[in-house]
């Protein structure tokens, strides 16, 4: 881990992940932790400071997250956001009013006095983004006002002896203005840190790390072709060389020309050691009949692990799996809401037969999606690997709504292929995070030349998102929209309607099963 550890404790805000983004952007590395979080564990962290997220409970409610005094006892740099700056208040004998309503959406903030805080903003008002309830309506002992809005007397507080800081809006999202120099302004010029977090720090790191970590035993790796998977592969095939066991498999759910794709530059121009399975049928065959998405992905997934284990048995001795778990990942598993509800079954590996007792070994476990394809231009992989678009690990047959057949994936293969095509050529491949087709289990009436049609209907799904945890649809420009529909009916036989999905994430899933 970096020396200079800046520590986010979550008290349940859909954007926590943002603060961490915003600091490891800044090039100071940051972890995010419960609030209930052990103080022994804190302790043995050695933050070099901590920021205080927001949250939706308010101070005053029964069991809402309170603040560990014995974070205040580290002497640390600590910046409060929204419910971060209550609970310091409320902890250090300030004064708190509890509202019936919040205050959600943009507001002028008036920096009243000069903090290190502000250094190098500004000298106008700045819009910054608020979403709380509960307000501050005395500072406590030791602590100055340093702004305030035309509904906050108190928006922003400092108690600059014990380097504690207080804002009630939110300068991680982008809504809030100079809200990246503010951060900067906390860790720089208060917290006194240096950016030390790097991918190309990162990569070198790392590769030493799995070396040592290895020694001359051997890793199996599950392999998808996918930007996550392939940075692991390559890491450890940096550190370990031909040690590493890549498998892939197919199985008869992959995108048009997938497999051939992957095995082909992974296996050959990467030099990794690749062993493709051919396993299509023995998925289909399973499916077979099969129309609920829960059934598929287990069945899948299942299958999937079967294969995975017959093949590792032909292996020399395997004493570590490599996975390619992301920060997300990991924080969703400790999340401070408590554990998640099951969204989706399948997710990479799952679980493996116990009799495989392998370590694991998760290179990019402290990332997030972004930085991970910052580390594949650091390996040097093409453009073709590291802009891949995400993809589901149960493929194509929770993308083929009801029943999973050969004809209807030929008839999703064609159109998703479309898809991408225009996607790339019109550019907007790189600016959503994923688009894809869907087919759906139903039929509609149409025309074509004199003739009545009665055929299938395509669903075309495009978000933008950062890290997949929400999403909105993207609006994209109707010419576009336009092409890909008209190339779809009338290039894949057996469509003959073309539909655009237009709800977020939440209350909707990015996927549709």
């Amino acid at each position: 881990m970096p020396r200079n550890t800046v520590l986010i404790i979550d008290y349940g805000s859909q954007v926590t992940q943002l603060i961490a983004r915003r600091v490891r952007e800044a090039g100071v590395y940051s972890e995010i932790h419960p609030f209930d979080t052990d103080m022994a564990k804190i302790k043995a962290l050695s933050p070099a400071a901590i920021i205080l997220s927001g949250g939706p409970a308010s101070v005053g409610e029964a069991n809402a997250p309170d603040l560990n005094p014995g974070l205040l006892e580290l002497n640390v740099p600590i910046l409060g956001i929204c419910y971060g700056m209550q609970l310091l208040a409320k902890t250090l004998a300030g004064k708190l009013a509890t509202s019936t309503t919040r205050e959600y959406g943009p507001a002028e903030l008036t920096c009243t006095q000069a903090s290190p805080l502000w250094q190098g903003l500004p000298d106008k008002d700045l819009r910054v983004w608020m979403s709380h309830g509960d307000r501050v309506l005395e500072v406590p002992k030791g602590f100055e006002i340093i702004g305030k809005t035309a509904t906050l007397d108190i928006a922003a507080m400092a108690d600059p002896t014990r380097n504690i800081y207080a804002v009630q809006f939110h300068p991680e999202v982008h809504h809030t203005e100079e809200g990246h120099r503010i951060l900067q302004n906390f860790l720089f010029e208060i917290c006194k840190i240096k950016a030390d977090w790097s991918m190309s720090n990162f990569v070198a790191e790392e590769i030493a790390r799995l070396r040592n970590e290895v020694g001359e035993r051997h890793v199996v790796c599950a392999l998808s072709g996918g930007i996550d998977s392939t940075v692991v592969a390559v890491l450890l095939h940096r550190a370990i060389g031909h040690r590493l066991h890549c498998i892939f498999v197919d199985n008869g759910l992959l995108r048009a020309g997938e497999a051939k794709n992957v095995t082909e530059y992974l296996g050959k121009h990467l030099d990794l050691n690749l062993i493709h399975v051919q396993a299509g049928s023995r998925f289909l065959s399973r499916l077979t009949g099969v129309d609920d998405p829960e059934k598929k992905r287990k069945i899948i997934g299942h299958t999937f692990i079967e294969i995975f284990d017959e093949e590792a048995k032909k292996l020399p001795k395997v004493d570590f799996l490599a996975q390619g778990t992301l920060y997300p990942d990991v924080i969703e598993s400790v999340s401070s809401r408590g554990p998640s509800a099951v969204i989706k079954s399948h997710h990479n590996v799952g679980g493996l037969p116990e009799t495989m007792k392998l370590k694991l070994i998760e290179p990019l476990r402290e990332l997030f999606k972004d930085e991970v394809r910052k580390v594949g231009q650091e390996l040097g992989l093409p453009d073709q690997i590291i802009w891949r678009q995400p993809f589901p690990g149960p493929g194509l047959a929770i993308r083929v709504l009801g029943q999973v057949t050969e004809d209807r994936l030929v008839i999703l293969r064609h159109a998703d292929q479309i898809v991408q095509e225009e996607m790339h050529t019109s550019g907007y491949d790189r600016k959503v995070w994923q688009g894809f087709a869907v087919l759906l289990p139903l039929r509609t009436v149409g025309v074509m030349g004199d003739d009545r049609t009665y055929e299938h209907v395509i669903a075309l799904r495009v978000v933008d998102s950062v890290d997949a945890m929400t999403a909105d649809w993207s609006r994209l420009p109707y010419d576009l929209l336009a092409r890909i529909s008209s190339r779809i009916i009338n290039e894949v036989k057996g469509v003959n309607r073309v539909v655009y999905d237009v709800s977020s994430k939440p209350p909707s899933t990015i996927e549709w099963e």
